[in-house]
Formats: C-alpha cells, structure tokens, sequence
C-alpha cells in the first residue's frame, strides 16, 4: 500500500508530485494557500524557458528525464505544453564549453556559430562573439502546463484544496505520519511533502532543525522581467526567437534570459539580481531604476522589440547560494526549496523524485541533499 500524503503547495513542483504521487496508489491530498492559478509565487506567467543548457551533467540528464515527462502530460491532457524553438547560450567562452561537454557526455545535439551567423538566423537578438544552439531547447506553456498536471493529478485521485493555508508541520500524536495545520483545521497523513516555493523555508525550517537537519540558507528575491513588444512588422515567429541565455563576459553584469511569450512580446529579465522580500510582504510595484536598466540592455541585444515600452513583471525567486535544489527527506517530511528561478522546466522529473523519495525513500542525487546534524537523529531519506 502507498499509503496517504499531503502536498503542500500547488505550484508546477507541487502539483508534478501530487501526480505522481496519485499515480503510484497514494491517497493525496493537496493543500494550497492561495487560489487555482494564482501569480503571488514562481509557477505563474504563460512562458518559460525549457533548456538542456546547464555544465553539471546531473542538471543536464535531469533535464531530458523532464522533457520526457512533459511529453507524457502533453499526450495525457491532449494539450500542447511545449514549443520546440531551440535554446541559445551566448557570452562567456569557458562557460559554454563547459555546456557543450555535459551535453556531449549526455548525446545531446548543439551547434557553434559566430555572432553574425547567429544575428543572420535569428535578427531580433544581438549576440556575443561565441554562440551554442541547442535545438532541443524551447519553451514551455507555463500557465496550461500547471494547470494540465493539476487535472492530471485530480484525475489520478489526488484530492485538491485551494485557499488552504498551512501554518505548522509536526509529528503525529500516536507517532504515526505528520499532521499539518491550516487555515480549515487539521490534516494528518503518513508523509507529507512541502513544495511551498518561496514559503517553504519558513515552513518546513521549525521541523527540519527539531530533527536535526541543516537547510542551507534559502535567500527569497522579488525578481522583475519584463515583457517588451516586436517592433512594428517583425514576425511573431517562433522559429525565429529561440528561448536564450546571455553569460556576459564582462563580469561585473548579471546574466540575462528571455524568450518570446506568444502576444505578450519577449520576455527579458535579470537572473537573481532583485531585492530580498518577505513572500508575504511585498508591495509588487515596478522599480523605475531596475527597469531602465534592463530597458538599456534590451535596446543593445534584443533589437527586434521596443525597449520603450516594457510592461513589468514581479516574481519571486528562493535560491540557495550556489543555486542548487534542496530535494530530500527527514523521517516523514520530504522538502523541495531553492529553485533559484530555474526549477520550472524541471517539474514533471523533480515531481517523480519527490514521490520516490517519500514513497520508497530513494534519495535525491548527493547535490540536492540536505546536510544532519546530528547522526542520532534520523537523516534525509530514512524511513
């Protein structure tokens, strides 16, 4: 028997392990504070990049279990959740090697060009001296994907709440499984998996250190892209704007991405360069400075859109410091944390990982681990 599990959280990470979850026998409930489809964490907006671009082999073979994922849930709601655009990494030399040789190790397709083969191909984006195409890179249909596990997960028997806060985790009283405790009582199932974006930190943290595991430092950060209009008479072709990423080689600027959003423009923004905030408490409003400069990096690399006319996007990200994923197990309670604003092409495989683990107690690769304290107390994946 599989047994119960609550989710907390209903997000592209939540909802991908509620359907696995209800797909391998388990009773699932899953519990969300906020309404169906709701844009106050990091799964909202119609777009993001879906990308095999990473040097570390695991992210990479993580990657192609994703898009095998995607592919089932597209044959399983009959809905289309990806667009096959290719995938651009542009900028840093040392970087992109070290791209290309993961997706070598992993029999991955990519392709060199120069900066003006590259600005013949694709003339709404301006590029650096060294460029790596990746065909097998795109995007993802973010809005219609979540939205396409949540019914998946429903339709597997997975039971759905919406507007369910949850406010503390514990062990059971008989010692049996956890009881959570939310905004419409109590709940207890024999597991539970926190996958509460930005808000996980401060929810699984009280549990995690009572049981003698170290999560690492989770920064949360209002991050602000912008979607920028094609100018008048450029195509909205998906052909010609593959999702891409800009490692400059001046190193003191961040790196950038973006992607074109179907009738929104194409959307640009900084990675992890905003404000620490409370998820609970920000206030959401554009920052004029912020946005001209991005406005000024879109005029010099993307000049097929009008870089005067942004409309602002907020959102948060929760990173660990080197940017890895925390996916583990203490006990009962299986965490998911620090995306770091990269997690959601992952969804479907890192839903898979968090069901095996509170199912079956399969580990996580050593990267995304969690560190214990103490060896007298039960570590991550113990059961």
């Amino acid at each position: 028997m599989a047994g119960s599990a609550i989710v907390i959280g209903a997000g592209a990470v939540g909802a991908a392990a509620a359907w696995s979850l209800a797909r391998e026998g388990a009773d699932v409930l899953l519990l969300e504070a906020f309404e169906r489809g709701h844009d106050r964490g990091s799964s909202h907006g119609a777009t993001r990049i879906f990308r095999h671009g990473y040097a570390e082999a695991d992210y990479v073979e993580l990657s192609v279990r994703a898009m095998q994922g995607w592919k089932h849930l597209e044959r399983v709601s009959g809905r289309k959740l990806f667009d096959g655009t290719g995938a651009v990494d542009h900028g840093d030399l040392a970087m992109l090697k070290a791209i290309a040789q993961a997706q070598d190790a992993a029999d991955l397709p990519y392709e060199w060009l120069t900066s003006s083969e590259a600005t013949g191909r694709w003339p709404g984006l301006r590029f650096e001296e060294h460029v790596l195409f990746s065909p097998g890179g795109g995007r993802l249909l973010a809005d219609t994907a979540v939205d396409a596990l949540l019914d998946a997960a429903e339709a597997a028997g997975a039971e759905l709440h919406f507007g369910v806060r949850v406010t503390a985790i514990e062990e059971a009283r008989n010692g049996a499984g956890v009881t959570v405790t939310a905004s419409d009582g109590t709940h207890t199932a024999d597991r539970v998996i926190v996958a509460a974006g930005s808000w996980t930190p401060a929810l699984a943290g009280p549990y995690l250190q009572a049981h003698g595991a170290i999560l690492p430092p989770v920064t949360v950060t209002e991050e602000q892209p912008a979607h920028f209009p094609l100018l008048a008479g450029a195509a909205d072709d998906a052909s010609l704007w593959p999702s891409f990423v800009h490692y400059p080689t001046d190193e003191e600027r961040p790196s950038a991405y973006g992607l074109l959003t179907p009738g929104e423009g194409v959307k640009v923004g900084f990675h992890g360069s905003g404000p620490v905030v409370d998820p609970d408490d920000r206030d959401r409003t554009i920052d004029p400075e912020r946005l001209r400069h991005l406005q000024d990096y879109v005029a010099r690399w993307v000049p097929g859109v009008d870089a005067s006319r942004p409309t602002g996007i907020s959102c948060l990200y929760d990173s660990t410091e080197q940017e890895d994923f925390v996916l583990d197990r203490v006990g009962p309670v299986v965490v998911a944390t620090g995306f770091s604003g990269h997690g959601f092409k992952f969804g479907p495989a890192v839903g898979d990982i968090l069901a095996r683990l509170a199912l079956h107690g399969e580990p996580a690769a050593p990267r995304f681990q969690l560190t214990v304290a103490s060896p007298d107390v039960a570590g991550p994946a113990q059961l």
